[in-house]
């Protein structure tokens, strides 16, 4: 997979790109991240990429020229990328969307400043998405959100076949409790079937607890979730339980 990421401060990314699971990905040949700074195609001793609104009003937008250009630089080095622009006004990213995404071979992202961009680059963008329902100072975090998302789905990324696929949001359920050492902590243990070594236990253990931490946290992702017999008789039995410890 190939990330282009057009931006007025490519070191941004400097740290970004250099731990974790992105720095391995990188190594392993699993993905390219090259960033792109949008001064390098503009013109002028001040390589200005920005300038005030027409009509008046705060702020400053992006010029047309340099986006222009360092998309098309952008598409000859990953020629069947598509180009996003990150703004708050795009399709909320979700899951769903990063696993779409991550069966492209290529994503060109625009990071966008100040008060936007000049309306007429969407003529070179073909999919523009947001991070969510506020507004940051540059696309650049959004790019490093999608781009750490993506990755992980990507084959051999985690390093586990099953990582990615028990994430939060990957079957509209987030992820189970999850353990580790000491046995006990605080005065709090472990519950014993994640001790008991059977696995078909645990995995019904692991069900029960998605549901419920679903059904508490984020009871908007059961809307429209077609339900197992299974998870239709653990919410059930969930359910009564709850109601004989309110009626008791």
């Amino acid at each position: 997979m190939n990330f282009g990421i057009l931006t007025i401060f490519p070191e941004i990314f400097d740290s970004f790109l250099a731990h974790g699971i992105i720095r391995r990905a990188i190594e392993s040949g699993i993905i390219r991240v090259t960033p792109v700074n949008i001064r390098d195609f503009a013109g002028g001793k001040h390589r200005t990429t920005d300038d005030r609104p027409y009509g008046g009003g705060a702020g400053m937008v992006m010029k047309p020229e340099p986006l222009t250009e360092a998309i098309a630089h952008a598409r000859k080095r990953i020629p069947d990328g598509i180009v996003i622009l990150l703004s708050p006004q795009g399709r909320p990213f979700t899951q769903p969307l990063a696993q779409e995404l991550a069966l492209r071979n290529g994503l060109i992202f625009v990071c966008g400043r100040y008060e936007g961009v000049d309306e007429r680059i969407y003529a070179h963008i073909d999919d523009e998405i947001s991070v969510g329902d506020y507004v940051l100072t540059g696309g650049e975090p959004a790019a490093m959100v999608i781009i750490d998302a993506v990755t992980r789905l990507l084959p051999d990324a985690l390093g586990g076949a099953d990582s990615a696929e028990s994430d939060s949001f990957s079957d509209q359920l987030l992820e189970f409790a999850q353990y580790t050492r000491p046995p006990v902590f605080e005065g709090e243990g472990i519950p014993d079937v994640l001790l008991s070594g059977n696995h078909a236990d645990i995995a019904s253990w692991r069900l029960e607890s998605s549901l419920i931490r679903t059904l508490l946290k984020r009871p908007d992702l059961l809307e429209g979730k077609k339900l197992s017999d299974r998870e239709k008789a653990v919410l059930k039995k969930w359910c009564r339980a709850v109601e004989q410890l309110i009626s008791g």
